[in-house]
């Protein structure tokens, strides 16, 4: 019992430290930049040693991705993004309306929290081939969810096209409207929202099948 209280005590302080450093890295993404950003830097805004950075993270692109991951959710717990309350609140909703309005509320929680990382990795992603991957795996992500969503909308309307659902959902999930309209433009959250809710019922609810 003495043995696994250590072990379980020892990978909290681990997981701890891992946050802090992830959370400082990011910071300093968002601040100076890709190439600016050193470990160097990450350690002493962490308050750790460089060694610290690399064990407990690894290199720049590790911390980047790390950083990335915990962004869309919001945490680091090990929950995936479809096992999250707000996937389950689109579940819950049986008229497809309210499942895109559900699924919007996600959607733009996702982008407050990515939108300064995401110009980052789009920036990196030019300069640096292990930042380009990233970018690449998180397009992938956001492609099937987008499909996922499809999905579902379409068992709450078989008349729905899945796939131009999907194609739509997955240009309305990126990020860009957001970083135009609310971090360029000014746009209050909630009129954003709104107004996000408004294109997604109209879009993607029409898209229904030919044939």
């Amino acid at each position: 019992m003495t043995r696994a209280y250590r072990s379980t005590t020892r990978d909290e302080r681990a997981r701890a430290t891992r946050r802090t450093v992830v959370a400082a890295a990011a910071e300093l993404f968002v601040r100076d930049g890709w190439t600016a950003t050193t470990l160097d830097a990450v350690a002493a805004a962490a308050g750790v040693s460089r060694r610290t950075v690399v064990n407990a993270a690894g290199g720049k692109p590790a911390l980047l991705s790390l950083a990335w991951d915990h962004t869309l959710v919001g945490d680091d717990e090990p929950v995936p993004m479809a096992e999250r309350p707000a996937v389950a609140r689109i579940l819950a909703r049986t008229d497809p309306a309210g499942a895109v309005a559900a699924w919007v509320d996600m959607v733009v929680g996702v982008q407050g929290r990515a939108a300064p990382l995401a110009a980052v990795i789009d920036a990196a992603a030019d300069v640096d081939a292990d930042v380009a991957a990233l970018r690449d795996r998180a397009e992938t992500e956001r492609l099937a969810g987008a499909r996922a969503f499809a999905a579902h909308l379409a068992t709450l309307d078989p008349d729905l096209d899945p796939g131009p659902v999907a194609d739509l959902a997955w240009t309305l999930n990126d990020g860009t409207s957001y970083r135009r309209l609310v971090v360029l433009r000014g746009w209050p959250v909630d009129r954003y929202r709104d107004w996000l809710v408004t294109v997604a019922q109209c879009s993607l609810l029409t898209s229904r099948r030919t044939s």
